[in-house]
C-alpha cells in the first residue's frame, strides 16, 4: 500500500496532546482553529531557536503549503521544535525516523507557563463577572452597523488561508464576469465552495483491460465497493473512489446534488451520464489525502461513438480540469491508439503538465520485447501528443502479484522497482502540491474567462442595430477563426489561451448573439487587478513567515 508521509500525530501521548491543544488555543489569537504567520512568529519565538531552524520547521509542518497550521500540523511543529532543541538537524526525513514519538518531551517555551496562567486567571475573572450581579450593557447598533468600506476591510483581514482567499476573490471579482458572459455554458460550470475544498484527484485513463482498476486496488492494498476486474470491458462507469466513514456506493444522481461534493458540474451531462457515474466511499488513510477516478475503458471502432449514451470525451475533459494527475495506462499487447482514444487524449489539451504515461503489465514480456514495445509506444504517442518535450513513461507491473522474474530477468526486476518508486514518489507529492495546483488552475481559469468575455463582447459589437441580424450572426459563426484573430490583435491577448474554435462554434450556434452583453471594461479590469495584485498579495501573506 502506498503511504503518504503523514505527521506523527497518533504517536503523541494523550497528555502531550492535551498540552499542545492548550498551547494551540493560546497561540491562535482569533480562535478560528488556524495558526497563521504573525501568531506563529510570536509563539515560536519562545523556543529561542534560530530563524533558519524555525523556517525549516514551518516548511515541514505546513507540507501542503496552505499558509497556516491546524492542530495536527501544530503538534508536528512542536515535536520538531523539541528535537531541534535536543540538537537534532531538522529535515523532512525526521518524520519517518525511528524515534520514540510517544515519550518525546514537549519543547521548552520560555515564559509560556506564566502567560497561560495569566490567561486562565483572566478568563476566570470574566466568568465571575458574568455570573455576578453586573448586568451586560446592550451593544449599540453603531458597533456592528459599520459602513460597507469597513466591513470589506474586515472581511479581507479575516481570510485565514490561501483557499479562503481564492474563494473570496472568485465570488467578488471572477464569478460576476463568468455569469455575465455565459462562461459556464461555453467553457466550464461556475465554481462552488466544494470545488475549492476538494482533495487532490488522480484520474486513470486507458483502453479496456490495461489495469486501471487493479492499479487503484494496488495503491489501496484492498478492493473498493463496486470494483470489477476482468479481461473484458468490466468497468462500464466513471467511479470516484474517495474517503468516507463506511464502505458504500453512492449513485451519480445523488452525488451530483450534494453541496459538499465537487461534482455538481456533472449535471450538465444529463441523466444518461449520471446513471453511469458513482462514488465509492471507504475509510482508508491514503484516501484522506487523494481521491482516485476510475474510468470506463476506451472502446475501439464505432462502439465508442455510438454505444455511449453520453459525451464521453466531454466528461473526460471535465475531470481533466479538476484532476491533479492524469495517468494514461497502456499494456504491451494494446499499444494501438484508436481514433477514439486519440480524441480522448486530445481533450486533455491544456493539461499536458498533469499527464503521466504508464506502461503496465510489462513483466509479461522479456527484456528484448520490452525495448521494442517501449519504442513502439513512444512512436504512437509522438503522433498524438503534439508536444516537443518527451513524455515521462513509467514501466512496471502495478498489481499485487509478485513480478515475473522469469520473463524480465534480474535487470528488468531492478528497472521495475526503480520505476515504481518514481511513480509512487510522484503520487506522494500530490497533496504537497495541491495548493500550488489550485492557484495555477484558478489563474488559468481567470485568463480563460477574460478572453471569453472579450470574444463575447466583440461578437455583440459586430451585430447591427436593426437590419440583417440573422445574416450577420451566420457570417460571424462561419468566420469565427477570423473573429478570434481580430480579438487577439485588438486586445493584445495571447493566441495560446484562446478556446477551441470548433467547440466554441458548436455552442455558439444555439445562442442569439444579439442578446449577449457588451464588454464591460470595469469587470475585465477587476480580473486584471486580481491577477496582477490580489493573488500575489494573497500568496505573500501566506508564505512561510520566516522567509
Amino acid at each position: 500500500m502506498m503511504e503518504i508521509a503523514a505527521v506523527p500525530f497518533s504517536s503523541c501521548s494523550k497528555e502531550a496532546q492535551r498540552n499542545y491543544q492548550d498551547w494551540f488555543n493560546f497561540a491562535d489569537s482569533d480562535g478560528d482553529g488556524r495558526l497563521t504567520g504573525n501568531d506563529a512568529i510570536k509563539f515560536f519565538a519562545m523556543s529561542n531557536l534560530p530563524k533558519q531552524d524555525l523556517k525549516q520547521i514551518w516548511a515541514i509542518a505546513d507540507s501542503k503549503r496552505q499558509g497556516f497550521l491546524g492542530i495536527q500540523e501544530f503538534i508536528v511543529a512542536m515535536q520538531l521544535v523539541s528535537l531541534a532543541q535536543a540538537g537534532q538537524v531538522v529535515t523532512h526525513d525526521l518524520l519517518n525516523a525511528d524515534l520514540d514519538w510517544e515519550n518525546l518531551k514537549p519543547p521548552l517555551m520560555e515564559g509560556l507557563g506564566e502567560k497561560l496562567a495569566k490567561k486562565k486567571a483572566k478568563s476566570k475573572s470574566v466568568e465571575s463577572d458574568l455570573n455576578g450581579s453586573k448586568k451586560l450593557q446592550p451593544v449599540k447598533a453603531s458597533h456592528w452597523l459599520t459602513s460597507s468600506k469597513t466591513s470589506k476591510q474586515d472581511s479581507a483581514s479575516s481570510v485565514t488561508s490561501i483557499t479562503d482567499g481564492l474563494k473570496r476573490l472568485y465570488i467578488q471579482k471572477l464569478k460576476p464576469l463568468e455569469a455575465t458572459y455565459l462562461f459556464s455554458d461555453f467553457v466550464s460550470p461556475l465554481l462552488t465552495n466544494s470545488d475549492f475544498d476538494a482533495k487532490p484527484m488522480v484520474m486513470l485513463l486507458g483502453q479496456y483491460s490495461t489495469g486501471k482498476t487493479t492499479f487503484i486496488k494496488h495503491m489501496l492494498n484492498t478492493s473498493y465497493p463496486g470494483a470489477h476486474i476482468g479481461p473484458e470491458p468490466t468497468t462500464d462507469r466513471f467511479v470516484v473512489v474517495m474517503s468516507g466513514p463506511d464502505e458504500r456506493s453512492i449513485p451519480g444522481n445523488t452525488i451530483a446534488v450534494q453541496a459538499d461534493m465537487p461534482f455538481s458540474g456533472l449535471t450538465a451531462f444529463g441523466s444518461a451520464f449520471l446513471s453511469k457515474f458513482e462514488c465509492s466511499q471507504m475509510p482508508h488513510p491514503l484516501l484522506e489525502h487523494v481521491t482516485f477516478v476510475d474510468t470506463p475503458g476506451v472502446l475501439s471502432g464505432e462502439k465508442q461513438r455510438t454505444q455511449r449514451s453520453y459525451d464521453f470525451t466531454g466528461v473526460t475533459s471535465w475531470f481533466a480540469a479538476k484532476c491533479d494527475l492524469i495517468l494514461l495506462l497502456f499494456d504491451p499487447h494494446k499499444l494501438d491508439i484508436s481514433d477514439e482514444f486519440k480524441r480522448v487524449i486530445s481533450s486533455l489539451r491544456g493539461h499536458d503538465d498533469k499527464i503521466r504515461i504508464v506502461l503496465n503489465k510489462a513483466d509479461q514480456i522479456d527484456t528484448q520485447q520490452l525495448m521494442r514495445v517501449y519504442g513502439a509506444l513512444m512512436w504512437s504517442l509522438g503522433k498524438v501528443l503534439n508536444t516537443p518535450e518527451v513524455t515521462r513513461v513509467y514501466i512496471g507491473s502495478f498489481n499485487d502479484k509478485p513480478l515475473s522474474e522469469g520473463a524480465t530477468g534480474p535487470m528488468g526486476m531492478e528497472l521495475f522497482e526503480k520505476e515504481q518508486e518514481d511513480l509512487l514518489s510522484d503520487l506522494k507529492d500530490i497533496p504537497k502540491k495541491a495548493c500550488d495546483r489550485r492557484i495555477n488552475e484558478f489563474v488559468k481559469r481567470a485568463r480563460a474567462a477574460k478572453i471569453h468575455a472579450h470574444i463575447i463582447g466583440h461578437l455583440k459589437k459586430e451585430m447591427p442595430a436593426m437590419i440583417g441580424k440573422a445574416k450577420t450572426q451566420q457570417r460571424l459563426v462561419d468566420n469565427l477563426e477570423d473573429e478570434f484573430a481580430k480579438v487577439q490583435r485588438d486586445s493584445h491577448l495571447p493566441a495560446g489561451d484562446f478556446p477551441n474554435v470548433d467547440h466554441f462554434r458548436e455552442v455558439l450556434k444555439g445562442y442569439n448573439i444579439d442578446r449577449f452583453e457588451k464588454l464591460k471594461p470595469k469587470m475585465v479590469q477587476a480580473v486584471d487587478e486580481m491577477l496582477g495584485y490580489d493573488i500575489p498579495e494573497l500568496l505573500k501573506n501566506f508564505r512561510n513567515p520566516y522567509g
